[in-house]
């Protein structure tokens, strides 16, 4: 498995620049990543070249999951907040730098001046999104209806013999 910051772990393989089908044998199949995950963990243990293999999410849906109803006053509040965050923020960065000592005009400026902005913000926000007839907060999310996992030929049937004695080991919830 790879980081964002972990670079090419694939051997002698190189990461493809462009979309590219994975590639091997499938040797496990699994309803949650975590499942997957869990794994291709499992075989890492085992001293399974586990840089030849590839979880692949299979029937991706995307999940939109409804937070709440927007209103007016929701999202100034909010949006205010925030600004009032990022406004004390610099203001204590001002309040820092400044050559007065004790002075708490700079955090109050950056105060007031953040909820100002917020306030405009959001409300330009919320303004155009309302307008396209969108008046619910929701998060969305990537999923699949499964995960395969897979390795390459010259290693499949080791990585099945594998997975099969960790499926008849009994199953622990991960978190």
């Amino acid at each position: 498995m790879t980081g964002a910051f972990s670079g090419s772990a694939r051997g002698g393989q190189a990461l493809p620049k462009v979309p590219t089908p994975p590639t091997g044998w499938p040797i496990g199949s699994y309803n949650t990543y975590q499942e997957a995950h869990r794994a291709v963990e499992y075989l890492a243990g085992n001293e399974f070249p586990v840089q030849e293999v590839t979880i692949v999410g299979v029937d991706l849906m995307l999940v939109e999951r409804v937070i709440g109803r927007l209103s007016w006053p929701k999202v100034l509040g909010t949006g205010a907040l925030s600004g009032a965050w990022f406004g004390l923020f610099v203001g204590l960065l001002l309040g820092l730098f400044s050559s007065q000592t004790m002075s708490f005009a700079p955090i109050l400026v950056g105060l007031v001046a953040g909820v100002i902005f917020g306030l405009v913000f959001a409300a330009v926000g919320y303004a155009t999104t309302r307008s396209a007839g969108r008046e619910i907060a929701s998060s969305s999310q990537l999923v699949a209806g499964r995960y395969d996992v897979l390795a390459q030929p010259r290693n499949a049937e080791k990585g099945r013999d594998l997975l099969a004695k960790l499926a008849m080991r009994p199953s622990t919830v991960i978190e």
